[in-house]
């Protein structure tokens, strides 16, 4: 039976972990760095080259490597899959283009300087990659993850994810150094991982979409929140290690199981489960990447290391920019691309081992390797801050339109949904020249609206943090013009208990929503077709021979009418508040004037129906 000493001895190193990130991040955001070099620099200090505090960096990285996964898990539950084959051209071209031309040009560079062929391709490849728990933390950081560059940013990340088991079975084959024959069979093998992994991703996406949903729905029919947590865990972490099983990477695995619940109902839900656990081993994975830098061996090689850091860093940097230039983004969102992109990736620290494991890199260069990764990924975050430094000053002057941030968006008005409801709404605020922020989460919306050169903002009205980000404490006016009832009314209730001061206009499906929001006190509320049936109705009056003023009269006189019916069928009767479904479902259409005659058939079948309803409606 273990004892308490034996539980107690795992205390330490928790608590060293746990006081490097509340003192090492909160000195740096004062300073205005990234978390990032906050967590990075602590795990210098503790590490094996500092206070040698923790002594064995790697036990903590197979952990911390969690942390990552659970980032990924977190962007797929925010990407559609709409919004992921958008994305396709950046996937396939861009991503193609930043790791062919980065590995060619750093493995170039280190065959100058005395690598191998078979060391230059592996350090080129290792160094092309890109970090993507440092650049999704950056973005995420200033919300940019959802703007024109963040999008293509992550897109090359995902590409590299991609590409690691083609990677991870191009390295044997360049390793081969026996007869013709072993070539063919690790071409062989190759094709045979590449067609386990596709298998494994079908069966994946088989059982995310259509098993999925009932799962949850199952465990939440249950009431135990904690259980919740613990299948969305087993769901994550489940899907990762297969992944990994067949050669993928467990951040793919992590990615394409959010991808699958993101349009869950439970995506929120597992979304603020997962959160807590992801910000802490995130930040676990950066101090552990901290833990591996071997200060002895950067100075005795400082000047060596400075000089390939920054030429790794300038390199990745110029390419890169220049591809989003290529792709359509602007120079300056092409540099804050580049920026983010530029410290080497995690898997540098998979990729070097096994090429050394091969034959391909020797000890020292290995090492040297590895600490030159580790290095970007320590001074990228510090480059990004004094980039963005720069481009925002740059970005004072009206040379080159660029994407505006949103959260400085200081717009009145806030429209949330850019349907056919609010394409007509924004041509009104237009005529009149109003500051405008759009949201919406569908694709081509998202295009249409940036034609009317609104702000602009890919994302769900329902969650809070779009709505902040989106402007809407600033805003005069929220206007909600989206289709699911549900989503409406969540909506009205987020605005009116964390932004009090904004107006809610809200277009409503039918009489029973409207009711619904009367009951929530909207500032306005009008069913998408009530005022559009009047004036087809006004309009036929006239055909029919009355005056305009006549049947202006006549419209208004139904308008006050069914506004009071409104007001009577929102207060209901007592036994019917006492249960709000039972008088929504008692609503049903009534004239507002007397009819002048009864009803009546033309044929057998409609008088027995009628007939049905006024024996329902007596009884």
């Amino acid at each position: 039976m273990a004892t308490a000493a034996d539980h107690a001895s795992f205390l330490p190193p928790v608590l060293t972990f746990l006081s490097a990130a509340v003192i090492g991040v909160p000195i740096f955001r004062l300073l205005g760095q990234s978390a990032v070099l906050g967590y990075l620099v602590a795990g210098v200090v503790i590490g094996p080259s500092g206070l040698s505090l923790i002594t064995e960096p790697e036990t903590a990285r197979s952990v911390s490597e969690l942390g990552v996964v659970l980032l990924l898990f977190i962007v797929g539950l925010e990407l559609e899959i709409s919004r992921l084959i958008s994305l396709r051209r950046d996937i396939l071209g861009l991503g193609t283009l930043q790791l062919g031309l980065c590995a060619l040009a750093l493995g170039g560079l280190g065959f100058l300087t005395g690598l191998s062929a078979g060391a230059a391709t592996v350090i080129g490849i290792a160094l092309a990659l890109s970090a993507t728990a440092v650049a999704l933390q950056l973005l995420e950081e200033r919300r940019d993850l959802a703007s024109p560059y963040g999008q293509r940013a992550f897109a090359v990340l995902l590409f590299q994810d991609l590409s690691i088991v083609g990677i991870l079975a191009f390295l044997p084959l360049i390793a081969q150094t026996g007869p013709s024959g072993g070539g063919e069979a690790w071409i062989g093998t190759a094709l045979q991982s590449a067609g386990t992994a596709v298998a494994a991703v079908i069966g994946v996406v088989l059982v995310g979409r259509y098993g999925l949903n009932p799962f949850f729905r199952l465990l939440a029919a249950s009431g135990a929140r904690e259980v919740m947590t613990a299948a969305a865990l087993l769901v994550v972490l489940g899907t990762a290690l297969l992944m990994e099983e067949v050669g993928l990477s467990m951040a793919m695995g992590a990615f394409l199981a959010g991808l699958l619940l993101a349009e869950s109902n439970f995506r929120h839900q597992l979304e603020a489960d997962i959160e807590p656990f992801r910000g802490m081993l995130l930040g676990l994975f950066f101090m552990s990447v901290g833990m591996s830098i071997d200060l002895t061996l950067v100075m005795q090689n400082w000047l060596g290391l400075f000089l390939a850091t920054l030429g790794a860093i300038l390199i990745k940097v110029a390419l890169v920019a220049g591809l989003f230039r290529l792709f359509g983004s602007s120079w300056l969102d092409g540099l804050r691309g580049a920026a983010v992109l530029a410290p080497a990736g995690e898997f540098a620290f998979v990729l070097l081992p096994v090429g050394q494991e091969l034959g391909l890199v020797d000890g020292p260069s290995g090492r040297l390797a590895i600490a030159l990764a580790a290095i970007t990924m320590l001074i990228g975050p510090i480059g990004a801050k004094v980039l963005d430094g720069v481009l925002s000053r740059r970005a004072t002057a009206p040379l080159e339109p660029e994407h505006e941030v949103i959260e400085d968006a200081e717009a009145r008005v806030l429209v949330i949904g850019f349907g056919r409801f609010g394409h007509i709404l924004n041509q009104v605020l237009l005529a009149q020249g109003l500051s405008v922020t759009v949201i919406d989460k569908d694709v081509e919306q998202i295009r249409s609206a940036a034609r009317f050169g609104f702000r602009v903002y890919y994302g769900d009205g329902t969650r809070l943090d779009v709505l902040r980000s989106s402007g809407a404490g600033k805003a005069e006016v929220v206007c909600i013009c989206i289709d699911d009832p549900e989503a409406t009314l969540k909506i009205v209730d987020l605005v009116h208990a964390e932004f009090p001061a904004a107006r809610t206009y809200v277009r409503v499906f039918d009489r029973v929503q409207a009711i619904e929001a009367m009951g929530r006190d909207v500032d306005y509320q009008i069913r998408e077709t009530f005022e559009s049936a009047l004036a087809f109705g006004r309009a036929t009056l006239e055909a029919l021979g009355l005056s305009a003023e006549e049947a202006a009269r006549t419209v208004d006189d139904v308008r006050k009418r069914d506004l009071a019916r409104l007001v009577l069928q929102q207060a209901g009767d007592p036994l019917d508040r006492a249960d709000p479904l039972r008088s929504l479902v008692r609503i049903k259409p009534e004239p507002l004037t007397a009819p002048l005659h009864a009803s009546h058939g033309l044929n057998p079948e409609t008088e027995d129906i009628i007939a049905r309803e006024r024996a329902g409606a007596d009884g």
